[in-house]
């Protein structure tokens, strides 16, 4: 591993700590019991908080400030005030983890973060509004930043529009699997409305929050697109290549629910019966010596260094819109972390 990598993954685990540490605080198990556990499970899980170490880092590169003493509690903007970004930031998480929880749902996914998905350990309407339950504590931790009020009211526009995209990519992502033919821009367009768009709001809400011009926050929402994709594209390698230990569910899962990804869409065009590569449609049944031939003659036809070419190609672009970023650490941490996201093997 080299020194850069080493350091941003040390920048991501600091602020994974400190998004933890948070955690508790803004989001304690009270009464009912039951569905505020339900609400924490995944969180309380893991995850690498990559959203909200994107969110900080801009609010550390927008006011150059020191990473080891910043109070994100009380920080400051660039209009004179405070705002609390570390609230900002637990909006994200929670967005996401709710779309974790309603999407293992509808695929019926056994694990998540390699513990039990959250309707298989608890039921299915807990699990809904557990769900439900992160999403409106999202908005709630939006307005308690402090910031400007027309702002603060930008931010709110920003993830309830973020949150209407992610449904719509999401149900095209249903849809994708029912059709044979889907070209790779519309798979693009697909994977920006899920995954990307809350990659951009991460980047530019702190930007709107703190006083930013328009020109830093489109910039800065356009940087959280482009590695948004990467960051999916990868996401479809690591469902192939990734031991399911190390992946916290199924390898190869994807596959098997004919999910259609840049992978199998560049092997179809190659002429591969994609459908044909793996002989069950269970994702408990498939065995691992059908996802290794699987993944062999998808790397054959090129497939696998077709999409890692295209995630290079997305950070590329990503990286040019931090230019709009002061020159410091933590706009060389944002460029590093959009390499990781292609680099990463879990």
């Amino acid at each position: 591993m080299s020194e850069r990598h080493q350091q941003v993954e040390d920048a991501i685990v600091a602020r994974r700590d400190r998004v933890n540490d948070a955690l508790p605080e803004d989001l304690p198990v009270q009464k009912p019991d039951h569905l505020y556990e339900a609400s924490r499970y995944l969180l309380d899980a893991g995850g690498k908080r990559l959203r909200p170490t994107v969110l900080l880092l801009v609010a550390e590169s927008l006011l150059d400030v020191d990473p080891l003493t910043a109070d994100y509690r009380d920080f400051p903007t660039l209009e004179g005030g405070q705002a609390d970004m570390m609230s900002a930031a637990l909006a994200i998480e929670v967005i996401q983890t709710f779309t974790l929880i309603h999407d293992d749902i509808m695929d019926d996914d056994a694990l998540r973060r390699g513990v039990p998905a959250v309707h298989k350990e608890y039921d299915l309407s807990t699990a809904i509004l557990a769900g439900d339950t992160l999403y409106s504590k999202a908005f709630e931790f939006l307005l308690e930043t402090g910031a400007a009020h027309e702002r603060t009211v930008d931010a709110n526009k920003r993830l309830a529009t973020t949150c209407t995209r992610i449904c719509e990519g999401q149900s095209l992502d249903i849809e994708f699997e029912q059709r044979d033919v889907v070209t790779p821009e519309e798979y693009l367009e697909m994977v920006e409305l899920k995954t990307a768009v809350l990659y951009g709001a991460a980047a530019s809400i702190p930007a709107t929050l703190l006083g930013a011009d328009e020109q830093t926050v489109d910039a800065l929402y356009n940087y959280g697109l482009d590695v948004g994709r990467a960051f999916q594209i990868q996401d479809d390698l690591l469902d192939l290549t990734t031991p399911s230990e190390k992946l916290g569910k199924q390898r190869g899962s994807d596959l098997v629910e004919n999910k259609q990804t840049l992978v199998t869409l560049h092997a179809r065009q190659q002429g591969v019966d994609v459908g044909d590569l793996v002989d069950t449609d269970s994702v408990e049944a498939v065995s691992e010596a059908e996802i290794d031939d699987a993944v062999e003659r998808l790397r054959e036809v090129g497939s696998i260094e077709y999409a890692r070419q295209t995630g290079q190609d997305l950070i590329a672009s990503g990286k040019q819109n931090l230019e709009v970023l002061p020159d410091n650490e933590a706009r060389y941490l944002l460029e590093g972390i959009a390499n990781y996201l292609v680099e990463r093997d879990y």
